[in-house]
């Protein structure tokens, strides 16, 4: 049985798995990564609290991965996202197609935009979790497939006008999907990711206070959802 691990970066984003879990674990911290395993109906998973960033982020996947592995694991990323896409709708989630680390940038030798040398330009999801994570069907929530984009910045609205030049096919901005995608591309886990849009990137960036738990809400009743898809 896959063993199935949801990162998050934020204790608000943690808040809402705590709350529809049956049982929790007491907390353990793995570096500065707080683990907790959550029982919810009939399914078992590990919730992980990575803190904020890239390196945060990347620290805590591969953490998890290490411990929980040792057969099959699953990663995914979920929580909050920064909506980049002119179409993009605060309180959509979207279920990504890959993910890009919007900060690399080594074309001066030959690589394109967003890819760190030796990784592949975009980092692969996992097919069979992003099609259980697109599946489900959530009262009140519009979902959109599309790939993210992730960096060690908040997005505002002039940086997210350049990354729309940039990186037309981003839908979503946040500061640890890649970084996840890139841990689990090295370890060989599956990875996949849903995340909530809380705020637009442009034309401004101030709804982020005001919706960041509605986003986190949303982002965890699809994973959720998708439970018994993910962890056969």
């Amino acid at each position: 049985m896959t063993a199935l691990v949801i990162q998050v970066a934020m204790e608000e984003e943690a808040q809402p798995f705590l709350d529809a879990a049956d049982q929790v674990s007491e907390p353990v911290e793995i570096g500065r990564a707080v683990h907790r395993g959550l029982a919810v109906g009939d399914a078992t998973v590990v919730l992980v609290r990575s803190g904020i960033g890239m390196v945060n982020a990347a620290v805590a996947a591969a953490g998890a991965i290490a411990r929980y592995g040792s057969d099959d694991v699953a990663i995914v990323s979920a929580g909050t996202a920064g909506g980049l896409a002119a179409q993009v709708e605060v309180g959509d989630v979207i279920v990504a197609s890959e993910a890009i680390n919007v900060q690399a940038d080594a074309r001066a030798f030959g690589y394109a935009l967003g890819q760190v040398p030796g990784m592949p330009e975009a980092y692969p999801v996992d097919e069979g979790l992003r099609a259980a994570l697109a599946a489900v069907e959530v009262e009140g929530v519009a979902m959109r497939a599309g790939a993210m984009g992730a960096g060690d910045r908040f997005v505002t609205s002039d940086a997210a006008l350049t990354l729309r030049e940039e990186f037309p096919a981003l839908l979503s901005i946040d500061m640890e999907t890649a970084a996840v995608a890139h841990a689990a591309l090295l370890h060989g886990a599956r990875f996949a990711a849903a995340r909530g849009v809380s705020d637009l990137c442009a034309p401004t960036a101030d709804q982020f206070e005001t919706h960041v738990d509605d986003a986190a809400a949303r982002s965890a009743r699809v994973v959720l959802a998708a439970l018994g898809s993910l962890v056969r």
